[in-house]
């Protein structure tokens, strides 16, 4: 009981530190705002995404902050709840009056989050969810550097044939992220002439996947497509091994990390296969080899752990996004930095970040192109396939 007592003090007070700024600042600031999941299910992610954003607030600082004004980043967990979500949006703009947000993770919270943005007019970038809806539903304010999930199916289907697949199942979260990306990676399959069987759902925060490993092993299909969090994927991989599931498994979304799940899942996750946008095993190979190693080599002087640099980036990336938008804008007035951030052009971990207009005329959403990776685990290593 003491040990499980003074896990959670460990992991309240490092939820806390990521809270507050690193450096103290004055009011000649330019803030940045960002809401994440520090707590609840997806917890782990967002800590990452939050470490990647302090890198590049130091990084930004170093050379002398945004129009010769400090950067501030301040950080609101959404404790993996989409009304947690929008309070957190809320606070940050109105109470932190910050001009220009990071977040929320989960398309769910993006979703939930954006009318906020609409109502106060205030740009978000959003690093990681890849709901379509984010940026076909006609918010202005949005702009997206992550894929979304069919550009990330289409990406992976020039890769498909190498995989020989005849038959492909589906288990993803009940969410939004999960069933946008079952929806397209279906359809790119069937284009391919491949064939869908079962197509199951869980909730993000459940633990046994028993029953729907079961049907999915009656199905009979080769490969099966996961798309959920990593502390998820720990347990589906063990399970899938219990139950001698032979069929191929493949993740989607970005978000597996790999070493995590060589270290907390063992021989259950040789085998695997995994969409990423950032290889940081392989930074030379980066389209910004030098970003990327730089990025690489901060994230481990300060002691995280490396199977969270395919998550971090995305912190990283967004808050450089942001920056730029702003520096371009000369301003920090919400709507001049939405102008501004569709004529940047980044030099980001992930690749070069730009962006395309989605969705209804007069009304668009951004939205990057980004580079999509695929690792997979053999004899506990993370490799190329």
């Amino acid at each position: 009981m003491k040990n499980g007592i003074i896990g959670t003090i460990c992991l309240v007070v490092g939820a806390a530190m990521l809270l507050v700024p690193s450096v103290t600042y004055s009011a000649d600031t330019v803030k940045i705002g960002v809401s994440t999941p520090l707590t609840g299910p997806v917890a782990a992610s967002g800590h990452y995404i939050a470490y990647g954003a302090r890198i590049a607030e130091t990084f930004l600082n170093e050379k002398g902050g945004i129009m010769g004004k400090k950067v501030q980043v301040i950080i609101e967990d959404n404790k993996s709840n989409p009304k947690e979500a929008v309070s957190t949006a809320e606070k940050l703009i109105v109470r932190d009056k910050v001009p220009v947000m990071m977040g929320a993770w989960s398309s769910t919270y993006t979703l939930a989050v954006m009318p906020k943005l609409m109502e106060y007019g205030v740009p978000m970038v959003v690093e990681t969810s890849s709901s379509g809806k984010i940026t076909t539903s006609g918010n202005p304010w949005i702009f997206r550097i992550s894929p979304t999930s069919e550009m990330e199916a289409v990406s992976f289907g020039t890769k498909v044939d190498q995989f020989g697949i005849k038959k492909a199942d589906f288990l993803v979260v009940n969410n939004d992220w999960g069933r946008g990306a079952a929806k397209e990676f279906s359809k790119m399959l069937k284009s391919k002439g491949i064939k869908v069987g079962v197509m199951e759902t869980m909730d993000a925060g459940a633990q046994d996947m028993s029953a729907q490993l079961a049907k999915i092993k009656a199905s009979g299909g080769d490969t099966l497509f996961v798309t959920t969090s990593v502390e998820q994927l720990t347990l589906l991989l063990k399970q899938a091994k219990e139950q001698r599931l032979t069929s191929r498994i493949i993740t989607t979304g970005g978000s597996s990390s790999p070493d995590q799940l060589i270290e907390q899942a063992g021989a259950a996750a040789d085998g695997s296969y995994h969409l990423l946008f950032f290889a940081p095993w392989f930074p030379e190979s980066a389209p910004n080899p030098e970003v990327a190693k730089r990025f690489v080599a901060e994230w481990k002087k300060r002691g995280h752990k490396f199977a969270g640099l395919t998550e971090g980036f995305r912190g990283y990336d967004g808050i450089m996004v942001i920056a730029a938008g702003i520096e371009a804008a000369k301003s920090t007035k919400s709507d001049d930095i939405r102008k501004a951030l569709w004529g940047v052009k980044v030099h980001g971990v992930n690749g070069d970040i730009a962006f395309i207009k989605q969705g209804p005329k007069g009304k668009e959403s951004a939205q990057n192109v980004p580079n999509v990776y695929i690792v997979t685990i053999k004899n506990g290593k993370v490799a190329l396939p």
